[in-house]
């Protein structure tokens, strides 16, 4: 039930508009709240974002009513609590706030000032099981759609597919922090699932025939869909090397089992790891390990993540990984592996090229995934793209199949972001865990909107673009938003690179079409609706001395 509760050290509600401020609630312990004013309105609401708890009141206000987490790219309505945007999942509560006789308060009950948030949706009665949405992948575009059909209203069957053993969890936490128990890591739990009545299916599609709008799995199952939503993620690549088919102890890091293994063959401590590939899986299980083992990170390129960050921002990242202990071997290509002396079943060394021995008590391989259809290669209904993936639509539909839907490392799909083609779109496919659980959402909203409307075709959908965006530990934490699907030029760096606290801007041209920072928060954040209102500014004004930070945020959305 709910409590009048009284704000410490406020007197009133009398705030400049966009104002933000984190006040305490009297007698809760640890009870805060967020003031916001907007458009006139003060709003209170929970005061850290949903997903790993950063503080509110540091986060970007736009004008739109849209509050952006500083961190990782949450947004959140201010008006309702709800979220716009991955990756949180919980929406923020919202109190009514008031002031009286001096003094500012707000109405809740005093539990819920204690809580993270809300669950958006709780629970949910299938009354039309005659409209069947079967979804294929259990990762958090998977998640992510099935959530938002069941708020935005759809009554029907849902049916999530996954070939992992688990209900869908927070990926990102098992190369950075290699959690070996999937319960410790899961968006939702069991129970949440049965409240809202969404089926989950532990087993393998095999194939699908479009025709009969079908799907069949490894176990038998046949499962029929009025719309599919396909999101199976990626396939970590294996080198096709002398001695890396065959031995054993040489890991890739995809799943909680991977996790396991890769636990379970480290053991004790002081163990030679090699990883090869200095990508951001690489990295990232690398400085992870190197805490109590003797890890070693070999690279193609001259610096870590160079395509993609460039070299001097790599750099950044390698020296922050040599202060943990990790050792290089870039500009190198491995040759073979060769078993262990002890147990030639298992591996026990990696040699370079260049003649270089790598002793290895385990090797894990970072070099990338490929699109996880290998389902679909041999179905003469769907056209894959070069690299096995689907292309979509705005609204993520795949071309040339009908009410069929892909999401996540498996879609090539239209950015409309800064760096895209003439006529403001480029097709690509983007690995990140952002991207994957917006795309979710939106397939969300199209489904449930194409299921309720009576005239679709009237009443068309329109598109939700976003700026993508993606976070790493490399010995701190990385924010990136943006895309270079397109290539960069230039790349200009700001602030304190030698102390890992920077800000990076990729440009193309005039127009940045990426950002990347460390320790300058939430400078990514408002990158993001810059670039969603087109006012990012360009390379020249950047290097003339514009500051991101002192920059007012205005105009229309446009992507």
């Amino acid at each position: 039930m709910a409590s009048t509760l009284k704000l410490k050290d406020l007197t009133s509600l009398d705030l400049e508009n966009g104002a933000k401020i984190e006040a305490e609630v009297e007698g809760v312990e640890n009870g805060k709240v967020l003031l916001i004013k907007h458009e006139g309105q003060v709003h209170a609401m929970t005061p850290r974002c949903t997903h790993y708890g950063a503080p509110l009141v540091k986060g970007v206000l736009a004008p739109d009513g849209r509050l952006t987490c500083p961190w990782h790219g949450a947004c959140f309505n201010i008006v309702t609590g709800d979220v716009e945007d991955a990756p949180a999942y919980n929406a923020l509560n919202k109190y009514e706030v008031f002031e009286k006789d001096g003094a500012v308060y707000v109405k809740a009950d005093e539990a819920l000032i204690k809580t993270a948030g809300r669950t958006p949706i709780s629970t949910c009665t299938v009354t039309d099981p005659q409209q069947r949405v079967v979804i294929v992948g259990g990762g958090p575009g998977a998640f992510g759609t099935a959530e938002v059909l069941r708020k935005q209203g759809f009554k029907g069957q849902v049916t999530i597919i996954s070939k992992e053993p688990n209900l869908p969890l927070d990926r990102t936490k098992l190369s950075k922090a290699l959690i070996p128990d999937a319960d410790k890591i899961l968006l939702r739990g069991k129970e949440w699932y049965s409240s809202v009545t969404i089926n989950t299916i532990f087993d393998e599609v095999t194939a699908v025939d479009f025709g009969k709008k079908s799907v069949s799995t490894a176990s038998g199952k046949s499962l029929a869909y009025n719309k599919l939503v396909l999101a199976t993620g990626g396939t970590p690549r294996k080198l096709p090397l002398p001695g890396f088919k065959e031995l054993g102890n040489i890991f890739v890091l995809r799943s909680v089992s991977d996790v396991q293994a890769i636990l379970a063959a480290v053991g004790e401590k002081n163990r030679n790891i090699v990883v090869i590939g200095s990508s951001f899986i690489g990295m990232e299980v690398g400085n992870c390990l190197s805490k109590e083992n003797n890890v070693t990170i070999v690279g193609m390129e001259s610096a870590p993540l160079e395509r993609v960050m460039g070299a001097e921002v790599g750099r950044i990242f390698q020296r922050n990984l040599e202060k943990s202990g990790v050792k290089f071997y870039l500009s190198a290509s491995v040759e073979k592996a060769e078993p262990s002396s002890n147990d030639v079943s298992k591996v026990g060394s990696v040699h370079l090229k260049d003649g270089t021995l790598l002793p290895a008590d385990l090797v894990i391989l970072g070099i990338g995934v490929s699109p996880a259809t290998e389902y679909l290669r041999d179905n003469t209904s769907v056209t894959l793209e070069k690299d096995g993936s689907l292309k979509t639509d705005d609204l993520f539909a795949v071309q040339g199949l009908e009410d069929v839907y892909a999401i996540g490392d498996i879609a090539t799909y239209p950015y409309h972001g800064p760096g895209a083609n003439q006529g403001g779109v480029s097709h690509v496919r983007i690995e990140h865990w952002d991207v994957a659980q917006n795309a979710g959402r939106s397939v969300g909203r199209t489904l449930a909107h194409t299921f309720s409307s009576s005239s679709p075709k009237k009443h068309p959908i329109k598109p939700r673009h976003f700026i993508p965006v993606f976070w790493s530990a490399l010995g701190a934490q990385l924010r990136y938003c943006g895309n270079t699907m397109n290539g960069y030029d230039h790349v200009i760096l700001k602030g304190e690179p030698e102390n890992s606290k920077f800000v990076a801007f990729y440009t193309l041209g005039d127009t940045v079409v990426a950002s990347a920072s460390m320790g300058m928060d939430p400078i990514v954040a408002k990158c993001v609706e810059l670039m969603r209102r087109g006012t990012m500014p360009g390379r020249k004004e950047l290097e003339a001395g514009v500051d991101v930070f002192e920059l007012d945020l205005h105009g229309k959305i446009v992507i």
